[in-house]
């Protein structure tokens, strides 16, 4: 934990724990990101795994930060000896500058929500990856495309992922959807759920669905009437 940018996100991760009104499920949020086992996080923390059972079902009272930052650096651990990828990928997507006017609305969910789940209450429709739609969504981040084509490279993209790329892109002033796909193709990150909005968007253009099924991406439209309706119903998802 020498790293200055694990610090930093050690930080930012028990700083969300600490505010959440469910730490349980913020605590089991990221060790579902981690892909790490209760068993596993217990036996490196060296307690029983039904400490972190109680911790994550809120059987057992919030813990200190004391024992936050324990979990934090455990699950670290275990990740830097797996080869780190998922705490490289993480440090990596710390980098928030993007143009003005490109991001409209960017959060991270302090529990897992279904994509379907998603989908339903920004009125969207599967267009897409059908079968994809019980993965978990652990955050969103609403883009206007037309200033990210033309402001941003594609290989910029990867700021559009805040702490995790399981998580929704969801593109507006969108006509096909070809550019966020080709983009998103380049830039060599999959999110685990892209959601296209425009009012000029009939049709989504063959190579963007193309793209997203060689990439297991899902594809939704939503109808919403205005991209402020869009924001309001994502505010109310979680």
């Amino acid at each position: 934990m020498e790293d200055q940018k694990s610090r930093g996100l050690a930080r930012r991760i028990a700083g969300e724990i600490v505010m959440s009104p469910n730490p349980s499920d913020t605590i089991r949020k990221w060790r579902g990101i981690f892909d790490i086992s209760q068993v596993e996080l217990a036996r490196q923390m060296g307690v029983s795994p039904s400490v972190i059972s109680d911790y994550e079902s809120g059987r057992r009272r919030s813990p200190r930060i004391d024992t936050i930052h324990r979990i934090i650096d455990s699950v670290f651990e275990i990740d830097i000896s797996r080869g780190g990828e998922t705490l490289n990928s993480l440090e990596r997507m710390m980098i928030p500058e993007v143009p003005e006017g490109v991001v409209l609305a960017m959060k991270e969910f302090s529990f897992p929500v279904k994509a379907r789940v998603l989908a339903e209450g920004i009125d969207g429709d599967v267009i897409i990856g059908e079968e994809l739609m019980g993965r978990n969504i652990f955050g969103y981040t609403v883009i206007d495309s037309v200033k990210a084509i033309l402001e941003m490279r594609s290989g910029d993209f990867i700021k559009f992922y805040g702490l995790t790329s399981e998580r929704a892109l969801i593109f507006t002033q969108v006509a096909t959807g070809r550019s966020p796909f080709v983009a998103i193709k380049v830039g060599g990150m999959n999110p685990g759920l892209v959601v296209l909005h425009g009012e000029r968007l009939s049709l989504v253009d063959e190579l963007g669905k193309k793209i997203a099924e060689k990439e297991n991406i899902p594809i939704v439209v939503s109808r919403c009437s205005t991209v402020g309706a869009l924001i309001e119903r994502l505010r109310e998802v979680a």
